[in-house]
Order: structure tokens, then sequence, then C-alpha cells
């Protein structure tokens, strides 16, 4: 029995800068998925040092968080069945270049950095990120 499932997925400053939230939620539409909740928010380089804590031992995590950090991101709880894959497929690959045709990396990412998208790599992933933005 296939069962829902929720990812947590993020357009980024670049993305809602350029004005592609839409295009880019219809993507998601397009591909099954239902956005269950979404907000639009401004975090403090704080909050995105929290909430990419994961990757703290890497070298690009103060500019990971600078960039989260630098405008207005659009949070978004997407359903579906198998949703964590599906996202990590439909987003494609983190650097837009080697992004397959038609994912949103490829259709909008601009660098490594500037990818536009954000989604969960895990179920456990999931639920700590969906937490992060969504506990009541």
């Amino acid at each position: 029995m296939s069962s829902t499932e929720q990812t947590l997925s993020i357009i980024k400053p670049d993305a809602v800068e350029r004005n592609l939230s839409e295009k880019i939620k219809e993507e998601f539409k397009k591909n099954g998925f239902n956005i269950f909740k979404e907000k639009k928010i401004k975090l403090e380089k704080n909050e995105a040092e929290k909430f990419y804590q994961v990757h703290q031992s890497k070298p690009f995590y103060n500019d990971l968080c600078s960039y989260l950090s630098s405008g207005p991101i659009i949070v978004m709880i997407l359903e579906r069945e198998n949703a964590i894959l599906e996202n990590r497929e439909l987003m494609g690959a983190t650097d837009p270049t080697k992004a397959k045709e038609g994912t949103i990396r490829k259709k909008y990412g601009i660098s490594i950095d500037k990818n536009s998208v954000h989604g969960s790599d895990s179920p456990d992933n999931a639920k700590i990120e969906i937490d992060f933005f969504f506990k009541d």
C-alpha cells in the first residue's frame, strides 16, 4: 500500500528575487505535488545557521547561511507519494549545469550556490525541516 509522504521545499532567495515563485509552484503541481502549507519568510542569519546545522563542518557553510538569509524565501510542505525522492528528481542536481533537462535547477538555477530550490533528502530530515519552519 502506498501512502502520502511530506517533504520540505524552499524556493531560495535568487528565485524569489527573479519572480519565479509561481512558475516553480506550478512545476510542483504539474508533477503531482500538493502544496499542503506555504509561507514567505525572511530568515535571520542565525536562523539559517540553525537550519543548515547539518552542514556546519563544510567549507561552504557560512556562504550557504549568508545566502539563505539574504532575502525572502518561500517554505512549503509538499505532499504526494514518494514526495522526498520525487522532489529530488524534479529539483535536479545541485549544480544546475549538471542537472537533467526539464528539472527546476536546470531551468532556473544560476549556480551551485544559487540553485533556486532546496528539498529534504531523507524522511528524518524532512521531519526535522518541516518542524523547523512549521512548528506551531
